[in-house]
């Protein structure tokens, strides 16, 4: 039996034309309005370097730069892709790995900061990384100076949603869970209310509603606990009776009022333009040194973000950067300003939910944070058939087209023929959600061949204007291609067919042979030819004359004319003849 045909485009979709892109072609597509991402090869004295790049407008209006969490919490891990499948109903979202995260329970080791809020505490010894209201994307080295007052003196807070050290107090949110963990020989205090934990404003004061021991204590909405240990456990216990009050006061130096989003990471890689060599944060050798993936995040002077994953560990396909390597890429694509985030096994991007690199440990691993930019106007990914052949061979007969939204907006979708004429329009107040749209209709005429636009306009709640523009061809100037059976017994003396393939108008044809992993083989038919069945014939040898292996090989026709390119393809099995053996002669 056949395999069933394939039509492909010479723009392959999203994600398979990536990935199976030529090596050291570079490969750019636009992801989301204004969004790019880009796949780079170059080959180093050290072995190929395969990297990823996401270009993002500067943050604000309809484009936003946020830390995700794992679980929406500060414990427990999760994929990249997963968080972002999460997210999807309130944007359309890509990015990559956050920082550094503790492997037992998942919380992270820097700072986080959602919407103002402060989530987890930032690591002294490394760089974390803010973006500001204005877009500004910082790098610094944070401080926590924080205490907790009952009816005696300040005293200090040293954690937020972590455990502890012996002798301190720690504050639990509810961004940690419903409960805090088991904690033997712990006291803590639940107030309630207590404000949302904003850094660097006046203190956060509570009311004691309740008292425990030994952890697993509820964490109300709206509240929070205070958990102490050792010494600070008989202090709390005496300073913040049930009825009392307690006040929080979370201070970060240098003040970062103005930041709203912030993550972990670390060590910064390049300031004021140019590349650090040694930024003498707390890491060890071991993780700045060697050649492995590696992901980092950074801004140009135009504002614009660049997100960075280079792949590693895999030796003849990506053998990963160094520290100061990959401060040198941030450089080289323009950022002025560029931290690293967490790396190796964790290094990962990601775009709607799908994998964009191809991560050292075979797939993706389960990490604490993501960050991703959030685009909250239309999105339309590329239409589903980058060519629609509507001739009856039953290979990209119709067009599957969509377009997103996520809050409440005036939308206009139009599909423009090569005329300039919109063959479809649908407009009108829409909820959040996906519009699909199947085109041509089964009892319509034949489309206009040529170039066709789907273009679909937006103005949601908050008057928020975005557009989206995708592209496709109808050409059915080639169809039903079909392989001649039996399978091509090799070697051969002439060549025998192996195909036919209808040609609908005159049009330069090109046919070739490909392995089953893509490598090119042989042509074995160019030229111009007029309209009519054109037989397709090959020798089973390839470009040198050798007679190929036996196996299964792709044979590819692509057609060029005035309403584009097209291409069909289907498999040829080659088999190997066995030789007869030579009579021997008979003695005399």
């Amino acid at each position: 039996m056949n395999r069933p045909l394939l039509r492909v485009a010479v723009i392959a979709g999203l994600l398979s034309g990536l990935i199976a892109a030529p090596a050291a072609a570079p490969q750019r597509q636009l992801l989301l309005p204004g969004v790019t991402y880009e796949r780079q090869v170059v080959f180093g004295s050290h072995g190929p370097v395969v990297s990823h790049i996401l270009t993002i407008p500067r943050p604000g209006g309809l484009y936003g730069l946020r830390p995700v969490l794992a679980t929406g919490l500060v414990q427990g891990r999760e994929t990249v892709s997963s968080m972002e499948k999460r997210v999807s109903g309130a944007a359309t979202v890509a990015g990559v790995n956050g920082d550094l995260f503790n492997w037992t329970d998942g919380h992270p080791t820097g700072i986080v900061i959602q919407d103002g809020v402060l989530w987890h505490r930032p690591s002294a010894d490394r760089s974390s990384i803010g973006i500001d209201a204005s877009g500004t994307l910082r790098v610094d080295r944070l401080a926590m100076f924080s205490t907790w007052q009952g009816s005696g003196q300040r005293r200090t807070l040293s954690a937020i949603n972590e455990p502890p050290a012996p002798n301190a107090v720690a504050l639990y949110t509810p961004a940690w869970g419903s409960a805090t963990p088991t904690q033997p020989g712990s006291y803590e205090v639940v107030l309630s209310p207590f404000a949302p934990a904003l850094p660097n404003n006046s203190e956060l004061p509570g009311v004691v509603v309740g008292l425990n021991q030994n952890g697993n204590t509820p964490i109300p909405a709206g509240g929070a606990v205070l958990v102490a240990r050792g010494t600070q456990a008989e202090k709390l216990a005496a300073e913040a009776p049930v009825g009392g009050s307690a006040a929080v006061r979370l201070l970060l130096e240098p003040d970062w009022t103005s930041v709203l989003q912030a993550i972990g990471g670390g060590p910064v890689i390049v300031r004021d333009g140019k590349v650090v060599f040694r930024a003498n944060e707390l890491f060890s050798p071991d993780q700045l040194l060697p050649r492995d993936p590696r992901t980092a995040i950074g801004q140009r002077a135009d504002g614009k973000i660049v997100m960075f994953v280079v792949d590693g560990r895999q030796p003849g396909y990506s053998v990963g950067l160094t520290n100061f390597e990959l401060g040198l890429a941030m450089q080289r694509l323009g950022c002025v300003t560029a931290s690293a985030l967490d790396s190796g096994g964790s290094s990962t991007m990601a775009f709607d939910g799908q994998l964009l690199n191809q991560p050292s440990e075979g797939s993706e691993r389960a990490v604490k944070e993501a960050l991703l930019v959030f685009y909250t106007g239309v999105y339309a990914p590329s239409p589903s058939q980058p060519v629609v052949s509507p001739n009856g061979d039953g290979i990209a007969e119709r067009q599957a087209l969509l377009y997103k939204i996520v809050r409440p907006s005036i939308v206009t979708a139009q599909l423009i023929g090569p005329d300039g004429k919109a063959y479809y329009t649908d407009s009108g107040q829409r909820a959040p959600g996906v519009y699909r749209v199947m085109w041509p209709a089964p009892s319509g005429g034949p489309p206009l061949q040529g170039r066709w636009q789907w273009v679909v306009q937006a103005q949601d709640d908050q008057s928020q204007r975005s557009s989206v523009d995708r592209g496709f061809t109808v050409n059915n100037t080639l169809g039903f291609l079909r392989p001649t059976p039996p399978a091509l017994a090799v070697p051969r003396v002439q060549p025998r067919s192996v195909a036919t393939v209808s040609v609908a108008r005159t049009a330069t044809i090109l046919a070739w042979i490909e392995s089953a992993v893509g490598a090119p083989i042989v042509n074995i038919a160019s030229g111009r030819v007029g309209a009519g069945s054109l037989e397709l014939r090959w020798d089973g040898r390839n470009q040198s004359g050798s007679a190929v292996y036996p196996g299964r090989y792709v044979l590819k026709v692509a057609a060029n004319n005035a309403y584009g390119r097209v291409e069909l393809e289907t498999r040829i099995t080659v088999i190997k003849v066995k030789a007869k053996p030579v009579p021997k002669k008979k003695s005399s």
